[in-house]
This record gives C-alpha cells, structure tokens and sequence, in this order.
C-alpha cells in the first residue's frame, strides 16, 4: 500500500504549475535556442527585460535544465538533443503542445459548473504546427512503440491497417519485427506525406501502402488481418468509437482482429491513475473524449461485430493493449 497523502505533499501539488510554466514559457520564447549567451545579451537581441529573464534563467538552472558558468547560460548537455531543432530529437513540439493546453485547463473549474456543452473547441493548429506536433509524437513515442510491439509481435499477421498512423512510428516497429507483414497506413492527406517521408528514409517504402484520408468520415481500406488503433479512442465519445470500430470491423477479414492501445481504465475508473487524470485532459480539450473502462470498450466493440475481447499487455502509461476479433 502506497504512503498516504500529507498536507506538504498537497501543496507540492498544488505548485506543480510553477515548474511547468517554467519550461513552456522558455519553450515558447524558443529561449534555449538564443543558448548560451548572458541574459544581457539575450534580452537586447530580443527586446525582452533584463531583469525578468535573469530571473526565469536561474529559476531554469536551478531545475537543472540551463547550466550558468560566469553570467554565460547554456543548454545542460544531457538535454540537449530535447530541447534543441533536430526534428528526430526535440521534444520542444510536444510541450508546445503541452503549453496549447494551458488554457484549455484554466477552464476546468468552468466547465465542472456549467459541462463541456458550454465550451467552444476550437481547432486551429495549422500545417505547420501539427507537422511539428506529429514529429514530437514520433520522438516520445518511438521507445514504447518499440516495447510494445516486441511484446506482441504478431507473427501470423500478413497484412496491417495503421488507422491515424501519423509518421508511421509504430508502423515502422511492426515491419521491423514482423517479417512479411505489409502495411496500410491511413491519416489525413496532410499527415502522408511526413509518413511517406520517415519510411522511405528506413527503406520499408515497398512495404507500405498510403491511404489519405479522415476515419470519421470516410471508409476505411479493407482486406487487412489486423487493425492497429493507437491512442484514438480517448478522443473520441463512445457514439464516435462506435462508429470507428464499425469501419475497422469492415476493414478486416474474418478472423482478423483488431488491437486498441490507450489507456483501459478499471471499473473504478482510478486505476491506472495516469488514465484517470489523461480523462481531464479530454474533458477540457475534446467535444467527447475520455478514458474508458474495460467493459466500456468490450461492449462497443460488441454493438459492432467484435468478439472474444481480451488484455494482451496491461500498461499504465497509455501502453495497454486490448484485443477483439472479427468472426
């Protein structure tokens, strides 16, 4: 049994914030890139206050993130890559993310109020943006995608649909780790061609095929034996994966099945406690998404034709993996 909670472990919590606006605000003035340099002469080349950013610069050192030798600030070199341009490296695209979100959560108590009928979701991101954000999901998500498939390892699959399959990450780990499998990545024709790009670079070109397109409203490319949906479900209300699991159900041939990677949450929906607090995060950035139970799955996937529902890999950091077969 864990230790209980105390008062000073509360108020911990309760100024997280600080450090995390820390790091979004250099992330967003790209104040590590202006590295190394003295805080005088960062704040001249960028008209900023002097004062003000000695401040953030130390408050940075003193997370360990910024090193400070002689007035002159620099990128600790163990971070580095993650906070540098290097799109195979940085992690900058995701806390700018990250930093999207900040508003979207000072509306919570708001929301709690009034429901999230009475918020306007605005989706915005540009090409630009949502390139770069897809680039940061390869980065933090390469090393799962590698667990995760070589925990699996579908070896009697011949044929993959990656349904949202971005840059082709986890598409590139079923190839890798499953010889003779070929693959149908389908996303947004903005997606392709960043997918196209990263897995003509691994030479699995000749393994992939590219379908571009949007799985809320177009149909899915048929004649696969698996079907990979990886963290979309909890974006989605439970009427949307209805849906999607009726297109993916077609998508397969019989006996083909289907595996869900997300957060699968406990009866109690508390367990994992990752999922439980991911379930906030839907709240406040999504019309109808969520992190959904075990049972809340299987029936969905019933009410579209699945059966024999099962946990291949239990995860407490969105890498559980639920299963389900088409007769």
């Amino acid at each position: 049994m864990p230790n209980p909670i105390d008062s000073e472990q509360v108020l911990q919590m309760s100024r997280g914030f600080w450090t995390s606006r820390l790091i979004l605000t250099a992330a967003e003035l790209d104040l590590f890139d202006r590295l190394p340099a003295s805080a005088e002469e960062v704040a001249d080349g960028a008209g900023w206050d002097t004062g003000a950013l000695t401040v953030l610069l130390d408050a940075l050192t003193a997370l360990q993130l910024i090193e400070k030798q002689d007035e002159i600030y620099s990128v600790a070199p163990s971070i580095a890559p993650g906070l540098g341009k290097d799109p195979d490296a940085s992690v900058l695209p995701m806390i700018g993310h990250y930093n999207s979100l900040w508003d979207k959560w000072s509306q919570l108590s708001h929301i709690i109020r009034n429901g999230r009928e009475q918020v306007q979701f605005v989706f915005n991101r540009d090409e630009t943006a949502l390139q770069a954000f897809i680039g940061g999901m390869h980065v933090v998500g390469r090393e799962t995608a590698c667990k995760i498939i070589s925990d699996l390892k579908p070896a009697w699959a011949g044929r993959l649909l990656d349904v949202g399959g971005a840059s082709g990450t986890y598409a590139l780990e079923f190839l890798k780790q499953v010889p003779g499998l070929s693959v149908t990545l389908f996303d947004l024709p903005g997606v392709i061609p960043m997918a196209e790009a990263r897995i003509a670079r691994a030479g699995a070109a000749d393994r992939v095929r590219f379908v571009p397109g949007d799985f809320y409203h177009d149909t899915l490319p048929g004649g696969h034996d698996l079907v990979w949906l990886s963290a979309i479900i909890h974006q989605n209300s439970r009427e949307q994966n209805r849906e999607l699991f009726r297109k993916a159900h077609a998508a397969l041939v019989p006996g083909g099945r289907i595996w869900i990677r997300d957060h699968i949450m406990d009866a109690a929906r508390v367990h994992p406690s990752a999922g439980a607090v991911f379930a906030v995060n839907m709240l406040v950035a999504t019309p109808g998404g969520s992190t959904y139970t075990f049972d809340e799955v299987v029936s969905d996937l019933a009410s579209s034709g699945f059966t024999t529902p099962r946990m291949i890999r239990d995860g407490g950091q969105m890498d559980a993996v639920l299963e389900a077969v088409r007769p």
